[in-house]
């Protein structure tokens, strides 16, 4: 079983639930796109590190690529990120031999997301994320920077299986 990130569901509004996730600590890749970028993710929890030590794939892999922004943009490269198995600790993760794999700390943040399944198209992810953005809208909650896809399964794994979110950081103070 993949450890997958942990997060508190602080309110649900209809679809999207409103949730507070800890500080995290990430193995990211910017400025690549899809296969790029994940095999250089791969390689580095596959042992290619300074410890030459294999790190448990966590989910979700998270990205910016392929997502129509709605919300000012922070950076103009896409990223993939993977979540750090919650065992290690900056002083304790395996520093990465590729210099082009970052280790970052991901602040307390709060969350709100949309789940969905199936294949994560151009065309679906903008369906989910002008749902995501319009409730949000309504509910007078306002974001800060750009969606999220956050992917839970292999791509191996059937679409109908698969779980899917878009998120986008928000305001808490605005809930």
């Amino acid at each position: 079983m993949v450890e997958k990130a942990k997060y508190d569901v602080v309110k649900t509004i209809g679809k999207i639930e409103i949730r507070q996730y800890p500080e995290m600590l990430t193995a990211v890749v910017e400025g690549y796109e899809g296969d790029s970028a994940f095999g250089l993710l791969f390689n580095y929890i596959s042992g290619h590190n300074k410890k030459q030590e294999k790190i448990p794939m966590t989910a979700p892999v998270i990205n910016s690529e392929n997502i129509d922004m709605t919300s000012p943009v922070l950076s103009h490269e896409g990223y993939m990120a993977f979540i750090m198995p919650s065992t290690y600790t900056q002083e304790t993760i395996p520093l990465p031999l590729d210099p082009h794999v970052k280790l970052t700390v991901v602040p307390e943040k709060t969350v709100a997301v949309i789940r969905f399944s199936g294949y994560t198209t151009p065309s679906k992810i903008q369906k989910y994320e002008e749902q995501l953005i319009s409730e949000l809208k309504k509910q007078n909650i306002t974001t800060k920077g750009n969606p999220l896809l956050m992917r839970y399964n292999s791509p191996f794994a059937p679409p109908f299986l698969r779980r899917n979110e878009l998120g986008v950081e928000i305001n808490y103070a605005s809930l």
